[in-house]
């Protein structure tokens, strides 16, 4: 039982909640590319991917494991995103700064998701058994290339308080 669910209800909540942060991540980062703040999508995007890193910390475990290393990065990232937005509009430089923190926030939640998939799908675990076969460094080296691309693409386009 963790916090009076089954581990497995726990679980499926934890899922649900990543889903949602990276759908809705990647709707924000295409705000980003037609210079679009998209304050709801946003809000839900913050607030799911931060519940997804607080959920993830729930899990039994007797050591410190990787994935609360990404944890604890996410969440310092997306206080940072947050402010940003939130408290300085984005604004001067706090534009690139939140930009770049919701985009790293992202990252971090598909990298775990690529993570995930390789241990749980028969397929791709069957490529990958360790995660340091080619077919697992290199779907992880082509979504960080992927988010790099995307990030200064965004920091290019994303002007929210500039008027056309």
């Amino acid at each position: 039982m963790i916090l009076g669910m089954s581990t497995s209800a726990f679980t499926l909540l934890h899922v649900i909640l990543s889903l949602i942060g990276i759908a809705a991540g990647l709707v924000v980062a295409a705000g980003m590319l037609g210079s679009k703040r998209l304050e709801g999508w946003t809000a839900v995007f913050l607030a799911s991917t931060v519940l997804t890193s607080v959920t993830g910390f729930f899990f039994p475990r007797d050591h410190v494991l990787p994935s609360h290393i990404v944890g604890a990065l996410s969440l310092v990232v997306l206080a940072i995103a947050a402010l940003a937005f939130y408290r300085y509009r984005a604004e001067a430089s706090w534009r690139w700064i939140y930009v770049v923190t919701a985009l790293v926030a992202l990252y971090l939640n598909v990298f775990v998701g690529v993570v995930q998939a390789f241990l749980k799908t028969p397929f791709l675990s069957a490529l990958a058994p360790t995660q340091t076969e080619p077919p697992f460094l290199i779907t992880q080296l082509v979504v960080l290339l992927a988010f790099v691309a995307l990030g200064v693409v965004a920091l290019r386009s994303f002007h929210p308080t500039r008027q056309p």
